[in-house]
């Protein structure tokens, strides 16, 4: 004889049960209002919850910028410049013979001294980059080759020895070919990462926006089911669960909006601008370097074509600072032309303005020292590249003090405006948690006040 199968209804699971008994409540209207008091508080929670997260996210993408990558950007700038300009005055000081001007060494040691500084600030704040690890540990490594082969080449000048030149050039390739190379890749990394923060900072609290659309859309259809139903036009809990969605809703439109155009304008007017004035100081930097070791060489080293190969760095570094016009404009797409084009007022044009006239006085007088050396003038060039008065020396270090003037407006615009940006989003996650948990507490007080009418 066969044993019956025990009834599978027999067995309720605490999930079944629940299921069960919530079905049985929905035939009711007590149930039903239950049902519609906990999803309004669960979608006004939720709104709340979803707005706190995803306006801290943008504000702390926002302190990022400000904070850390558009400062480790300019420190990545500055370790490039630093470079740069210690070529430069290693070449200088080379030319100057074996008294080597106080003022040309303390400028080299510096600049050395605050790439060095730089470097390990940068590589503390790397963030687990490998890309940026890999670029500081080039320059940690090929910076003391560099800085040894200057001495040599010091040591031999002084001493009135020919292989100095050698060993100066060395130096030189090291840097353009090692140094330079790897600062730029950490300057585009850092630059490459302000970027992705300036894109999550101003990116639209979607997800929230949506979750409170859905809140006040459901708050809605419940006022009108209860106005159906009752034919009473308001429910003071509903009404004030509505108003505190709408409130954190128009905030944080409002907010996002006014900090996503703060944002937008310290790009724009600030970090824009920033970059593009470092890369016009870097080129000038470079070629003062070149112009430099163009007297250095001698015509020892040449482009494949047989033209001086430090010479033709020089006219092409100066063409992409200024560009090849002599009528004392810069062209619209060299660095300079770019740069007072993005410059805001007289105020922020006038050193840009006045660095393009230095660049162009500089052009004349390299034209009339390359003149001089080329005729077989070189005792006659050399104070006309190195001399403290009308020397190409002095205008190069014209066109980088008005490019110094010039960083320093535009890092005010940009902090400026990024802190209002970001001051937009003050007290808006907290806000919005606590307003929603306000008008979660009223839906359902609406709700009660329906259900009373039941007891």
């Amino acid at each position: 004889m066969s044993q019956p199968q025990p009834d599978p209804g027999a067995r309720r699971t605490a999930w079944r049960e629940g299921l069960d008994r919530l079905r049985a409540s929905a035939t009711t209207e007590p149930g039903r209002l239950r049902i519609i008091g906990a999803v309004l508080a669960a979608l006004l929670v939720a709104f709340g919850a979803t707005t706190a997260w995803q306006v801290s996210d943008r504000a702390d993408a926002s302190d990022a910028v400000v904070d850390h990558s558009q400062p480790l950007s300019a420190d990545a700038a500055a370790i490039y410049r630093s470079l740069a300009d210690a070529d430069t005055a290693a070449a200088d000081g080379f030319l100057a013979g074996g008294q080597e001007p106080r003022a040309v060494r303390a400028r080299y040691e510096k600049d050395i001294a605050l790439a060095s500084a730089l470097l390990v600030k940068a590589a503390a704040n790397t963030g687990g980059s490998d890309r940026t690890a890999r670029q500081i540990a080039t320059l940690n490594e090929q910076l003391p080759v560099y800085t040894g082969l200057v001495e040599s080449a010091r040591a031999n000048n002084r001493q009135g020895l020919p292989l100095g030149g050698a060993y100066l050039r060395h130096a030189g390739d090291r840097m353009r070919e090692d140094l330079l190379p790897a600062a730029r890749a950490l300057y585009e990394a850092e630059t490459g990462r302000l970027g992705s923060d300036y894109d999550d900072a101003k990116s639209w609290p979607w997800a929230a926006l949506a979750t409170g659309l859905l809140a006040l859309g459901a708050l809605g259809w419940a006022q009108r089911r209860n106005y159906l139903l009752t034919n009473r036009v308001f429910n003071h809990g509903l009404l004030a669960a509505t108003a505190a969605g709408t409130v954190v809703l128009l905030w944080l439109v409002a907010g996002h909006a006014v900090a996503r155009s703060g944002l937008t304008t310290s790009y724009e007017h600030g970090a824009r601008s920033l970059q593009v004035l470092n890369e016009a100081r870097i080129a000038s930097l470079q070629a003062r370097g070149d112009e430099s070791l163009t007297l250095v060489a001698r015509g020892a080293v040449l482009t494949a074509e047989g033209d001086d190969a430090y010479e033709t760095s020089y006219r092409a570094g100066m063409r992409r600072l200024v560009g090849a016009s002599a009528s004392g404009e810069p062209a619209p797409d060299s660095l300079l032309g770019r740069a007072r084009a993005l410059a805001d007022g007289d105020r922020g044009r006038a050193p840009v303005v006045k660095a393009v006239d230095d660049a162009h006085q500089w052009l004349r007088r390299h034209r009339e020292a390359r003149a001089a050396d080329d005729g077989g003038y070189y005792d006659r060039a050399l104070p006309m590249v190195i001399g403290q008065k009308g020397s190409t020396g002095e205008s190069f270090d014209r066109v980088d003090t008005e490019l110094s003037r010039a960083l320093a407006l535009e890092q005010g615009e940009f902090r400026r405006a990024a802190d209002d940006g970001r001051g937009a989003l003050t007290g808006l996650a907290a806000g919005a948690a606590v307003l929603a948990v306000l008008g979660a507490a009223a839906a359902v007080l609406g709700i009660g006040r329906r259900l009373s009418e039941y007891r």
